[in-house]
């Protein structure tokens, strides 16, 4: 694991020590606090699965997601202002505080899916699930039959998306609670035809070519931070922290049998999937409408392996060897070509296949 992992879990288990202390302030900013070690710990797990990572080579993109995350569920704090599906508890009265904590956790939230997601396809690989036999270069479209309607799917996505998050909003106080599912799904049907249309990423565009690994790891971060947020927010009012409460009507708290997981109804949980899908849409829309294009690094980071020995890790570093060494060269390579690793068989280095012979010293 990366060497800031170590500082990710010490952040958690830190605020959970001080948390049953009795400490004030990680009672009141309990969940931040965790989500920020949550963040922290899940990137160097990816980092040291995959070679890259949101802090290790997008750091600076990472600063965007964080203020995109804050822009991103005000507009669902706008939407709650009317139809008040959930309340504070506990959160300090004084007002700087009170937006300096909020702006903390707020952008926590987008990280947090993008980083559950990450790991999920750093231990599930696009390969592993779907259809075809290369998902990285999957079939041209002729190869799909769409049913007539996908024909004009785009626009039919965006008016059932505009109308989604238009409906709550203009609905009468005493039936607006009854809409937040239109919110949670609308975003998604405005906002991935946008996305597509411009170039953007798009978890429509894997679903039209059914690649559906992508889709499916996304739904699923959704699920997963959703039992996390709960369980967080259950554990911090236990210990007289700030939190919510869910002040849905009642008719959807006895949905399901009155069943309850932590504070929420167990029907509220299904909002969480689709949820992680709007955060998915809603980041590469405002980064292609705010134009952040342009301030990001436009190096790509090639992936590569987490581990190495450390003969293999001189190989590939292009260092010379100890005459020492016991090693296997490449033909010519002492003409001033770097080492690479070699293996029994034939191997490729500089385009050229060249036969690798063992050299003891």
């Amino acid at each position: 694991m990366k060497r800031h992992g170590w500082l990710g879990l010490g952040i958690m288990i830190g605020a959970e020590i001080l948390l049953y202390a009795g400490m004030r302030f990680v009672a009141t900013w309990f969940t931040p606090i965790m989500w920020t070690g949550y963040i922290i710990f899940a990137d160097a797990l990816i980092a040291h699965r995959t070679g890259q990572s949101w802090l290790t080579t997008r750091r600076r993109e990472f600063g965007f997601l964080a203020v995109l995350s804050v822009l991103s569920w005000l507009i669902f704090e706008a939407y709650n202002l009317k139809l008040k599906n959930w309340a504070y508890i506990g959160v300090p009265t004084v007002q700087w505080q009170f937006d300096l904590g909020m702006f903390w956790s707020f952008a926590t939230i987008t990280p947090a899916i993008f980083q559950t997601a990450g790991l999920l396809e750093a231990w599930w690989p696009v390969g592993s699930t779907d259809g075809t036999k290369d998902s990285k270069n999957p079939p041209p479209h002729p190869q799909y039959p769409f049913h007539p309607l996908t024909k004009n799917l785009g626009s039919v996505l965006s008016l059932v998306g505009l109308a989604f998050v238009v409906i709550p909003a203009a609905l009468p106080d005493r039936l607006a609670p009854y809409t937040f599912g239109f919110v949670w799904l609308g975003f998604i049907g405005l906002l991935e035809p946008i996305n597509l249309r411009t170039g953007q990423p798009s978890l429509l565009q894997d679903w039209r070519e059914r690649r559906g690994a992508r889709i499916w790891r996304w739904l699923a971060s959704g699920l997963i931070c959703g039992f996390i947020w709960e369980a967080w927010n259950v554990q911090t009012l236990a210990h007289g922290g700030a939190g919510w409460l869910y002040t849905m009507p009642a008719l959807i708290h006895n949905l399901i049998f009155g069943l309850h997981y932590g504070k929420m109804p167990v029907a509220g949980l299904l909002g969480f999937p689709p949820f992680a899908w709007e955060c998915f849409a809603l980041y590469y829309f405002l980064r292609s409408l705010l134009r952040l294009e342009h301030w990001l690094p436009q190096r790509v980071y090639p992936a590569r392996p987490a581990r190495l020995c450390p003969f293999r890790r001189r190989i590939s570093s292009g260092r010379q060897l100890h005459p020492c060494d016991c090693r296997r060269t490449i033909r010519g390579a002492s003409k001033g070509g770097p080492y690479v690793p070699s293996y029994p068989h034939r191997l490729r280095r500089l385009g050229q296949r060249q036969e690798s012979t063992r050299v003891c010293h």
